[in-house]
């Protein structure tokens, strides 16, 4: 017997995490183990932890432990914060190098590397573009002329973010260049929090940022955690699920924030090379054993769409994938196992609109 612990997605797909028993207080005959669960806002989003113990002071101890970690992170490295250092590294831009701690450096040298590695279609220097799109969910008369489009990402270039591994430094290469490691940072955060409660002794837990799923161990009755993947064609809906162990799951929505021109739907998510609204998926769910590069490779599918994004994921050793395009079709990765709530097969939806 399941119940269904339904949390809302930044991207606004929901995801369900299903507790065994009578839900976070589940408990076996042997031995009297729990799932202990808290809720915190962090990083401008909702994160989830659960750990599996049998010990609650300690279960407590390390999910304040894995908050203050998540907190710890967000002050290091957010875009918003005028102390972090990615701010300091975006104030000095075109101006001097900004040395930073080793932690910082070596995260952004891994953006760095996924950019390379998915050609551009990941890039921590997408802030320097000039937002020129309104996505008010509202019908718009035209896409914004291709001159204008061009010029608003002429400042993105993930190759002007100079490094200098013997000072630990960073710089901008042109002014009016910016840093936001939002599209990253988040699982980022997932992951540390995680190893930090597992250094703890905590055998078996879950932390969920917002969509950034990163699960271990078991659940508290020694089952394995079920991950639900919601329907974006129908909110409040789970059309899928995984169950798994040891991994992370994460899944990103494209039609939360979107507008219409003539009755096509454009999500939020934009090609730093074109300046377009990437088009083409509603949801796109990655699983591999890293939260941080699965954060990150969400968005390198959205960017290169349903054909090319699969292909991309397929290339992949540990990582699979699976899809909702527009149209609502369901696409998965060669070694992609999921489980359908019907065994309908899933229904296009209405032109292309959300």
């Amino acid at each position: 017997m399941f119940s269904t612990f339904l949390v809302k997605l930044g991207g606004g797909l929901l995801l369900g995490l299903m507790l065994s028993g009578s839900g976070v207080q589940a408990q076996t005959s042997a031995v009297r183990v729990r799932n202990f669960t808290r809720s915190a806002h962090l990083m401008g989003s909702h994160f989830t932890f659960t750990a599996v113990s049998n010990d609650d002071s300690l279960a407590w101890r390390a999910i304040r432990a894995g908050i203050r970690e998540a907190q710890r992170i967000d002050r290091l490295c957010s875009y918003w914060d005028s102390t972090s250092q990615i701010t300091r590294i975006n104030r000095l831009a075109g101006i001097k190098p900004v040395v930073v701690d080793q932690e910082v450096y070596d995260l952004i040298q891994r953006t760095l590397k996924l950019s390379e590695l998915s050609g551009g279609a990941f890039d921590i220097t997408f802030a320097g573009g000039e937002k020129i799109y309104k996505f008010d969910r509202q019908e718009h008369a035209s896409l914004p002329p291709p001159e204008v489009v061009k010029a608003s990402v002429a400042r993105i270039d993930y190759r002007k973010v100079l490094m200098d591994p013997a000072t630990h430094s960073v710089m901008l290469k042109d002014k009016g260049m910016r840093l936001n490691l939002a599209g990253i940072l988040q699982g980022y955060g997932v992951r540390q929090a995680q190893a930090l409660m597992k250094q703890m002794g905590v055998t078996g837990g879950l932390i969920n940022g917002s969509g950034d799923v990163s699960c271990w161990g078991r659940q508290a009755d020694g089952s394995l955690w079920r991950i639900a993947i919601g329907d974006p064609a129908f909110p409040k809906s789970v059309s899928s699920w995984v169950t798994v162990t040891d991994v992370a799951v994460v899944t990103a929505g494209n039609y939360e924030q979107y507008f219409t021109v003539n009755g096509t739907y454009y999500g939020h998510i934009i090609d730093p090379h074109t300046g377009y609204p990437a088009t083409g998926l509603r949801s796109v769910t990655i699983i591999c054993p890293d939260v941080e590069l699965a954060d990150g490779l969400d968005e390198v599918v959205f960017v290169k769409g349903p054909e090319q994004g699969l292909a991309f994921i397929n290339q992949l050793q540990g990582v699979n994938c699976t899809l909702i395009t527009n149209d609502g079709r369901t696409l998965t990765s060669r070694g992609m196992a999921i489980n359908y709530y019907s065994t309908q097969p899933p229904q296009a939806a209405a032109a292309s609109k959300p």
